[in-house]
Formats: structure tokens, C-alpha cells, sequence
């Protein structure tokens, strides 16, 4: 127990001491020399949930440039929000940050709450995300589990199991409380996210640079390329749509998403019924038009998380054109500031 005990206390130590001199300290939510504000820092950390920083950082800069503070996000249009997000993907996160930007309000008098079990409680925030808040903005000792740090953590002290079950996904997280050194939180646990980005990534792990080296299972045991330990072999299943591309006078139909589900609260191109094989007989119904000629345009495909997705594009040049409920004619001209997910971007600035 003894040397168990000495070997998680090394490992801490170790790599503080690497992320304060070969960690990454220009990150442009990492406020050097000072607290850090907690509305960067959460918003970073959402916007870091599935996406890695390259992605994020221009998509960060210009969402502080729109909405600088918690105030002014809550405060902003919901179709603002959804814009500024188009194309980093995972909709929903954007939605649920208004949403708990506009409960930290009218909840906490529009301070961002410190305690991890409050701030756990605003929509879109796990427990990963939420001691990463605490300790980035506030200096709290807690642990995290994110991706990077499951694969850190399984392959240094040789855990093996997929982490997404909940029997592993529990000693995962004994083992990540366990190891949080007493000083230093801070540095600690940018490390663990600096060395899972940077050197112990999922193909070809830079272990010759990596600070804990000499204390990893997985390199002593040479299972590096096991672990962590892949979720079980499935099927990944297929769907196809059929979208209509309504084009009249350098202008396209677009249609706004429900609330939930895929690309929800964005605008999308509307949707043929499955089973339709007339789509300008049902489009000029469904849009009081006429529909001159129908293209078909490449069919797209598009990785969800759980799914792929064939997405199968008709050009249909309109005249006449009548406006639903729910439906916007938008210049091809002003596609850059409009909420489309890629996917639709794609189609649409093919057109241009």
C-alpha cells in the first residue's frame, strides 16, 4: 500500500512540475496572474467538450467579442447565440449555455456559483465539467474525467475495461480522486489535460517526452495500443434524408429545427417526407410555388456521434414562392452570419 501510495503521489508531482515548464500556458481562456474570469473559463470548458482547441479557439474569440460577459449572453437572442455557433457542432451545448447563463440570473444574482454541487446543477454541466470549472476559476481541489484524462489515467496505472461502463467508469474515478495532489490544483489538473492533447494521445503517443513515463503500466507492459480499452465492436447505423434546396432569384428556403434533436433551434433546408416520390409535387404544395426543374446535387455524408448520415440534396428552381410558418428566404449572400449546421453550409455554398 506504501508504495501504491508513493506512486500516485510521484505521478502528481510529476507532472506538475512538467506542466509548469512544458504545459500550455497561452491558451487564450488562461489568465496568467490573476483569478481567472469564471464565464471564460466555463465557457471554454464547454465549448472543449468534444471538440479540441485549435477547433475552439476561433470560435471562442468570437463569441467573447459578441457576448463579453454573462450579462450579455443571457440577454442575446437565441437565433445570436445559435449563429455564433454554426458549424462547431453539438447544438445543444449552445442552448444549454444561454439557458444556464439566463439561471445563474435569476438564481445566484448573476454570480457564477463556486460550489462544485451548484454549478453541477446548470443545464449542460457534468460532473467533469463543473470541478473543472471550480478548480480553473476558483482554486477547488477536485477531480476531473474527461477523455483525455481517461486515457492518461488507464494507461499510466494499466486499467483496462471499457471506460464507458459504469463498473469502470467508478474506479476511474477513486483513482482520479486518489491521485489530486494537496497543492497546486491548478497545475495539476492543466497537466493531466496537457499531457492527454499533447503526448499521450490516441495514435502515436509521444512517450518518450511524457513526465510520468517511468511510472506507466502500459508502457512497461507494452499495452499502450490497448488501452484505453475500445467500446465493443458495433454496427454503426445509417440514415438518409432527402433535403429540398428551394432556389429562387439567389435566394433559399430554409426552415427552423425544433428545439431538440439533430441541429436543433438552427435553420436547415426542409426535409422531404420518407416515402415521397414526387418532391415538386409535394413542394409546391408545401411552399406555394412552382417548381421549374429539379436537380439532384451530390449526396453528403455526415458523422453524428452514434450515427451516419446520407444527406441527398434537390435543387429545385422556384417561382412564386410563399414563405410557411416557421420558413426563411435567405440570401446565398448572407450565409456566413446565418445558424446552419456544416452539413447545410456545405450544400448551400455550393450554390454560390
Amino acid at each position: 500500500m506504501h508504495m501504491v501510495n508513493a506512486a500516485r503521489t510521484n505521478f502528481a508531482q510529476a507532472l506538475i512540475r512538467w506542466q509548469k515548464s512544458a504545459g500550455r500556458h497561452d491558451l487564450p481562456w488562461q489568465q496568467q496572474g490573476r483569478a481567472r474570469d469564471p464565464y471564460r473559463v466555463w465557457l471554454s470548458e464547454i465549448m472543449l467538450q468534444q471538440t479540441q482547441v485549435a477547433t475552439v479557439i476561433p470560435y471562442y474569440l468570437r463569441f467573447l467579442a459578441r457576448f463579453p460577459d454573462l450579462a450579455s449572453l443571457a440577454a442575446a437572442p437565441g437565433e445570436d447565440v445559435m449563429a455564433l455557433w454554426s458549424g462547431l457542432g453539438y447544438y445543444a451545448r449552445a442552448r444549454n449555455l444561454q439557458r444556464a447563463a439566463r439561471e445563474v440570473i435569476a438564481k445566484h444574482d448573476g454570480r457564477f456559483p463556486r460550489r462544485i454541487a451548484d454549478i453541477a446543477s446548470l443545464p449542460g454541466i457534468g460532473r467533469s465539467t463543473a470541478a473543472a470549472i471550480a478548480v480553473f476559476a476558483f482554486g477547488a481541489r477536485a477531480a476531473i474525467l474527461d477523455g483525455n484524462v481517461r486515457r492518461v489515467l488507464t494507461r499510466a496505472f494499466g486499467l483496462a475495461g471499457f471506460p464507458g461502463d459504469k463498473a469502470v467508469e467508478q474506479r476511474l474515478w477513486a483513482l482520479a480522486e486518489s491521485l489530486l495532489p494537496s497543492r497546486d490544483p491548478v497545475a495539476y489538473t492543466q497537466g493531466l489535460m496537457d499531457l492527454g492533447a499533447t503526448l499521450c494521445t490516441r495514435g502515436k503517443p509521444r512517450c518518450g517526452d511524457c513526465p510520468v513515463a517511468m511510472l506507466c503500466v502500459a508502457r512497461r507492459e507494452n499495452r499502450i495500443a490497448e488501452l484505453p480499452t475500445p467500446r465493443p465492436s458495433r454496427a454503426t447505423p445509417q440514415r438518409a434524408v432527402t433535403l429540398l434546396v428551394l432556389r429562387s432569384r439567389r435566394r433559399v428556403l430554409l426552415e427552423q429545427r425544433p428545439p431538440r434533436g439533430i441541429w436543433g433551434g438552427l435553420l436547415s433546408l426542409p426535409e422531404l417526407p420518407a416515402g415521397n416520390r414526387n418532391p415538386r409535387r409535394y413542394a409546391e404544395r408545401r411552399f406555394c410555388c412552382e417548381i421549374a426543374a429539379v436537380t439532384p446535387l451530390p449526396v453528403l455524408r455526415h458523422g453524428f456521434t452514434h450515427f451516419r448520415l446520407d444527406v441527398a440534396p434537390l435543387l429545385c428552381e422556384a417561382s412564386g414562392t410563399g414563405t410557411p410558418d416557421g420558413c426563411v428566404w435567405l440570401s446565398l449572400k448572407k450565409l456566413a452570419a446565418a445558424p446552419l449546421p456544416a452539413p447545410i453550409r456545405k450544400i448551400l455554398e455550393s450554390l454560390t
